[in-house]
């Protein structure tokens, strides 16, 4: 059964964190009070999160609807003060897409941002990084099957999704 508090308030956390990251432009660089804005917004939100999935498990389509529970992943993806939560939450969004209550892109994103974040390749090869000022994606694993691995969980091809990562951030 639909949980329409649970919806609402998540969708309102999600525009709040887009908020504040787009407030920037983003071929430019964050200001610091820009940080602090978008780490506190991460604190309360990786908070938040935390008791949800005590209390309900994983926000699925069926608890929150599709959008709401896409808001749910973009809170974990940007909880990245928390790197155990994230990991937690690999399982439970696994669980989730299984049972078709999430999207698989949703946990090819979460799945890339947890190798980073553990210092491993990435699979999908959805997170990038400017060294030197110049964008380019984290190091993949087997990069000559990455748009077979991408296509099994509904992404473009590498290639289409890089032009827009350049358009949009380079």
């Amino acid at each position: 059964m639909l949980d329409a508090g649970l919806r609402d308030e998540l969708l309102r956390r999600m525009e709040r964190d887009q908020e504040v990251r787009t407030r920037v432009p983003l071929s430019e660089p964050w200001p610091e009070e820009v940080h602090e804005e978008c780490w506190v917004v991460d604190t309360d939100n990786t908070a938040f999160l935390k008791s949800v999935i005590a209390e309900h498990g994983w926000p699925s389509h069926d608890l929150v609807g599709e959008q709401a529970a896409h808001a749910a992943w973009l809170l974990v993806q940007h909880a990245d003060q928390d790197l155990e939560f994230q990991k937690s939450c690999l399982r439970l969004l696994q669980n989730a897409v299984d049972a078709g209550q999430a999207k698989p892109s949703d946990l090819a994103y979460l799945i890339d941002r947890v190798h980073v974040g553990e210092k491993r390749l990435q699979v999908y090869g959805t997170q990038y990084h400017s060294p030197d000022g110049i964008l380019m994606p984290r190091p993949i694993e087997d990069p000559e099957r990455l748009d077979e691995r991408r296509a099994q969980v509904g992404l473009e091809p590498h290639a289409d999704y890089d032009r827009t990562m350049r358009e949009l951030y380079g």
